[in-house]
């Protein structure tokens, strides 16, 4: 374990944000970390929901493994302390605040304040419609890095044997997902994931499985030649650099038991085909985790969750897991 705590964003104000973290402090039971946030808006929210959970403004990272025992801390700046929100609504007036949340989690990490960040759930379309010109939290997390190509990867460490699934193209509307896939983006990822793998969850022999497109992998070009013309020659790549790596393969036997004991991490050529089964091994303990960066970013695997916001049912079990799994990867980093 690091000595130094976990920054955590504040992310969409309006969702289950600031409930999961105040429930995860409770448990007194995860690795020390603060928040980039309000803290009247936390008081408020912990007030609202009956939790007894004292927050603790604080103006260093330094000091929230000092106080961490006995209260929240909470760090704010003077965008995130002039937030208004009402749950479920959200207002990308905003969007400067969640932002600038994510800037300073991003320096604090860079210079090693901070051990690593989790990233709250944000609320795209809101800091879009205010002028936040990324898709989302992996993309803009490389651009912090300098222009990073940023790989996400989702896992579940529960039931064993876990699953990593790294979808190659993410959001991407399916009907494009044939034109829009690439050799050389399945090629990055493969690598992206292979170092992560040795250096991030110590697996010195890293081993990967590449789910094909089409059904039954295309069945040799009767069904598509999306793998004989764009998959098998990045699997080719891949085993040319050195990386165990086998597929295209059929993505409806990838993901029993015992298919997933001879991989790693399999790369998916589309979302749903990487989500579905991730979520249904472990819809509650998904961590989104993005590779290729030079400080370590996790986040729940969820979203903000508007429609339950008002009701403080929200649970933090995904939140745990990301602040778990953050710890471990800055240990292993810093080891």
């Amino acid at each position: 374990m690091t000595r130094a705590p976990i920054a955590v964003t504040m992310g969409e104000p309006a969702g289950i944000g600031g409930e999961i973290a105040l429930k995860a402090w409770a448990t007194h039971t995860v690795p020390p970390f603060f928040l980039i946030d309000s803290a009247s808006r936390l008081e408020a929210l912990a007030e609202s929901l009956r939790l007894d959970v004292p927050v603790r403004r604080i103006t260093a990272a330094a000091e929230a493994t000092r106080v961490f025992d006995a209260a929240l801390p909470v760090l704010e700046l003077p965008k995130t302390r002039a937030v208004a929100f009402a749950l479920g609504r959200p207002d990308p007036a905003n969007a400067a605040a969640v932002i600038a949340a994510i800037d300073a989690a991003v320096a604090l990490a860079r210079t090693g304040e901070a051990a690593a960040i989790v990233t709250n759930p944000i609320q795209k379309a809101s800091l879009q419609a205010a002028g936040f010109a990324f898709p989302g939290h992996t993309e803009y997390l490389g651009h912090l890095a300098g222009g990073r190509h940023a790989v996400m990867m989702l896992a579940v460490e529960r039931p064993q044997p876990p699953l990593r699934v790294i979808p190659v193209t993410v959001h991407t509307p399916l009907a494009r997902v044939a034109t829009e896939l690439t050799a050389a983006a399945i090629i990055a990822c493969g690598r992206a994931t292979a170092a992560a793998l040795r250096r991030d969850f110590g697996i010195a022999q890293p081993r990967l499985a590449v789910a094909g497109l089409n059904p039954h992998a295309g069945e040799s070009g009767k069904i598509g030649d999306e793998e004989t013309r764009i998959i098998a020659p990045a699997v080719a790549q891949l085993k040319a650099d050195g990386i165990a790596v086998r597929g295209p393969a059929p993505a409806d036997t990838l993901f029993h038991d015992a298919a997933r004991a001879a991989y790693d991490a399999v790369l998916c050529m589309y979302h749903d085909q990487a989500l579905v089964p991730l979520k249904t091994l472990d819809f509650a303990g998904g961590v989104n985790v993005t590779l290729g960066l030079p400080f370590v970013r996790t986040s729940p695997d969820h979203g903000t969750a508007l429609d339950i916001a008002p009701r403080g049912v929200a649970d933090p079990t995904s939140f745990r897991a990301a602040l778990e799994l953050a710890a471990r990867i800055a240990a292993a980093r810093g080891a």
